[in-house]
């Protein structure tokens, strides 16, 4: 949550009081003055102490193993959305899905109220890494292998960051190859206009990390949990 937002909601302050807090070093995050109004805090991580008075958040944090055939979005006309996956009482306002993933793809997906983080992910400059597992109804070749690490060319000449693919395995009698992809962009579509622009169709496709949080074996396709103090933890460069 931004600080400054923080502190109008709890200390109910007007926006000249709460300039004067931070210019007269009032402001303290894990022990240190800050005199950054919008910098992101969770009380979760951050020990707040402004005027003398501890602040606490109350950001949620969800990791969602999306299902296919469920958009991403808090609301559709047509489809069932990733919101409506959660319990009402979880439903709270402000929450909603960081990046998205196409209705057929399945995976790792962060529902949070903390726009600020969901922003900070997303932004090029991080280069947040997103790892996926797909099924491609042909075979993955070497060659298929250094064009991603070169940086696939789109139709009309758009070009990708470079990718990590790896074969993981290859079904001859089907003609499936299985293979884990590595990015750090998000273009529309992107995994599987990479793989058009090499002659394949990715049939199956799933995520499974983002930057450092990773989806949980035991956590069913449809399922979703809190984050865990640890995972938390790990998003804390993240927070700025």
């Amino acid at each position: 949550m931004r600080l400054d937002k923080l502190i109008e909601e709890k200390l109910h302050t007007d926006r000249k009081t709460l300039k004067r807090l931070f210019l007269t070093g009032q402001v303290i995050v894990d022990g240190k003055r800050e005199l950054r109004e919008n910098r992101n805090v969770d009380s979760q991580l951050h020990e707040i102490l402004v005027a003398g008075r501890v602040l606490t958040t109350n950001d949620v944090y969800y990791l969602l193993n999306k299902p296919a055939g469920v958009v991403t979005a808090n609301r559709d006309g047509e489809h069932r959305t990733v919101v409506e996956l959660l319990d009402p009482v979880d439903r709270v306002p402000g929450i909603y899905a960081v990046g998205r993933l196409d209705r057929d793809t399945e995976g790792l997906l962060l529902l949070t109220t903390n726009g600020q983080l969901g922003y900070d992910l997303l932004h090029p400059t991080r280069k947040v890494a997103k790892t996926y597992e797909a099924v491609v109804n042909a075979e993955v070749t070497e060659a298929d292998v250094t064009a991603f690490a070169q940086g696939i060319v789109f139709d009309g000449g758009e070009i990708c960051k470079p990718a990590e693919l790896k074969l993981l395995c290859y079904d001859d009698r089907e003609g499936f190859s299985s293979v884990r992809l590595t990015i750090t962009e998000g273009k529309f579509h992107q995994v599987k206009k990479m793989f058009l622009a090499c002659g394949k169709k990715v049939v199956f496709l799933k995520r499974t990390t983002m930057g450092p949080l990773e989806l949980p074996d035991d956590l069913a396709v449809g399922s979703y949990r809190r984050l865990l103090d640890a995972e938390l933890e790990q998003l804390r460069p993240y927070f700025r």
